[in-house]
């Protein structure tokens, strides 16, 4: 008798756990997605998704003058991930363009304030690989990247921007970099952004 009531008290307090569980995880799983699909912009061409998963989009931006050497660039400045999906049964060839954001510059009117590309460090990593650096200068018509996604594979590639650390700037001073992420494949066409994603995802 007395094994039955344990036996029916031990059921009874598994139920409530397993409720209790669920009534966790529903809402931090819902609002777990729901904040990343607000952050994330998604572009489209004919062959690739690409989406940008900070809040700032394709936007990269140096806001202030702190050179640094390349070991801290690579561990301390924010990284700018990018997702893009091969939807084809083919392989594709793309690449990544680093250009200035004109429409920033000329909105905040910092013409005058820009960091010399001979001054800014860049990297790039695909999924597992190791980081590219490069002086943002080098790169010939913006490319930073060209590479060749398999059929249906997902790459994943961060990007970071830093001050050299031989840069003579003045250390703090408040000058700017603004540029963009493009994404351009083979045949030149460029990944383009859907207007009603980003406003839906804006709301």
């Amino acid at each position: 008798m007395y094994s039955e009531i344990r036996k029916r008290e031990i059921i009874k307090n598994t139920i409530f756990i397993i409720f209790i569980l669920i009534l966790a995880v529903i809402p931090t799983h819902y609002i777990y997605y729901k904040f990343q699909g607000n952050r994330n912009i998604d572009f489209s061409s004919e062959s690739l998704d690409v989406v940008y998963h900070e809040s700032t989009g394709d936007k990269l931006t140096i806001s202030k003058v702190t050179p640094v050497t390349d070991s801290v660039g690579l561990s301390s400045s924010k990284a700018y991930n990018i997702s893009i999906k091969n939807n084809l049964t083919e392989r594709v060839n793309y690449k990544i363009r680093i250009l200035q954001d004109v429409d920033t510059i000329l909105e905040d009117e910092c013409e005058e304030y820009l960091i010399p590309e001979d001054d800014i460090r860049i990297s790039v990593k695909v999924n597992k690989k190791e980081n590219k650096i490069y002086n943002l200068s080098e790169l010939e018509d913006g490319v930073l990247l060209e590479n060749t996604i398999e059929a249906l594979a997902n790459n994943n590639i961060a990007i970071r921007l830093w001050v050299n650390q031989d840069s003579t700037l003045p250390r703090g001073a408040f000058l700017h970099y603004h540029g963009i992420i493009q994404v351009v494949e083979k045949d030149y066409s460029i990944a383009i952004i859907d207007e009603d994603e980003k406003n839906d995802g804006l709301e």
